[in-house]
């Protein structure tokens, strides 16, 4: 998979060619590895649902591709990013006036 980074949107291509425009909401790092929580950039901002996947970024020789993450990890890295999240909320809102 190809991935471009821009601000919060990056842009992936599958293995087939077709290409997603995905919206990050939240990264950490966790034993040396990134991993991000993503959602279509499309997702409607006002459901009560969103529809949110978690993939790992390694590196494929010099270029960085996203892989499902491991179920023995995935506990672990979702309460991390869910943390993450909810301190980056609190930041906003503090920053309010």
């Amino acid at each position: 998979m190809d991935q471009d980074y821009g601000a919060n949107i990056i842009s992936i291509t599958d293995e087939d060619g077709v290409e997603y425009e995905l919206e990050v909401l939240s990264s950490v790092t966790y034993k040396g590895a990134e991993y991000l929580a993503l959602t279509p950039a499309d997702a409607d901002d006002e459901a009560e649902e969103l529809e949110v996947s978690i993939l790992k970024s390694v590196m494929d020789g010099d270029e960085p591709i996203l892989v499902a993450v491991e179920d023995d990890e995935l506990e672990t890295v979702y309460d991390l990013l869910m943390q993450n999240l909810f301190e980056e909320e609190e930041d906003d809102e503090d920053d309010e006036p």
